[in-house]
Formats: structure tokens, C-alpha cells, sequence
């Protein structure tokens, strides 16, 4: 049974994000909180706190079974562009350049992978 978790209007550009999403997208869990904690990348501490709600709710739909023994993976991930902030910026001449302050959606699904039938 899948869980889903969701952060939105984080304020970095969705194409940040999604740099860190695609590198965990079908990992087991264990590995992909691994990778997030190790990440230099700014957005990769928002993501892993996003996973371990991910895990939290799955827990939280599925009481009776152990983490460990459910084999968790990150089933989908995928980063969406939220709002966008305008601001103006001075430039030379009396001019203003329009600075955009993006943000961005990210909707993450962990699964328990099926156990493979055991023939003896």
C-alpha cells in the first residue's frame, strides 16, 4: 500500500529540485535517505525530511508491518513549478530588470516492493 507526502512552495527553482529528484527516484528508501544526507545541494535537506513523512504516513496506513521487512522504495517523485515572486531590480540607465523568485511542488510516493514467490 503506497504513501504519499507532499512540500509545497519551496522557494528554489523547480530544475534545482528536480536534479535531486531524479537522482532518487526508484531507490530503496534506505539508499535514498543516504543520498540526501550526504548531498551538498541546498534542496536536499527539505527533500529528506519530505521522505521520512513519506515513511511516517506509510506507517501510519500500514501498522502492522515492520519498515525493515516491507522493503520501501521511492515509487514516484516528481517536482512541479509553484509560485512565482516579481521583483524589480535596478539596472543602469534609469531601467529596472524583473527578477523571478521561483518555487516549485514536490509530490513523493514510497511503495513496499512485492516479495518474489519462493519455489522450493
Amino acid at each position: 500500500m503506497e504513501a504519499v507526502a507532499r512540500l509545497r512552495n519551496y522557494p528554489t527553482s523547480p530544475r534545482k529540485m528536480r536534479l535531486l529528484a531524479d537522482l532518487i527516484r526508484g531507490m530503496d528508501v534506505e539508499n535514498a535517505l543516504n543520498t540526501l544526507k550526504f548531498s551538498t545541494k541546498h534542496p536536499s535537506v527539505p527533500l529528506e525530511k519530505l521522505l521520512m513523512s513519506a515513511i511516517a504516513n506509510w506507517r501510519v496506513k500500514n501498522e502492522g508491518v515492520d519498515v525493515a521487512d516491507a522493503n520501501l522504495y521511492v515509487k514516484t517523485i516528481f517536482v512541479d513549478g509553484g509560485r512565482v515572486l516579481k521583483r524589480m531590480r535596478p539596472a543602469p540607465q534609469g531601467r529596472a530588470y524583473r527578477v523571478r523568485k521561483r518555487s516549485n511542488h514536490v509530490t513523493l510516493m514510497v511503495d513496499s516492493r512485492k516479495a518474489a514467490p519462493v519455489t522450493a
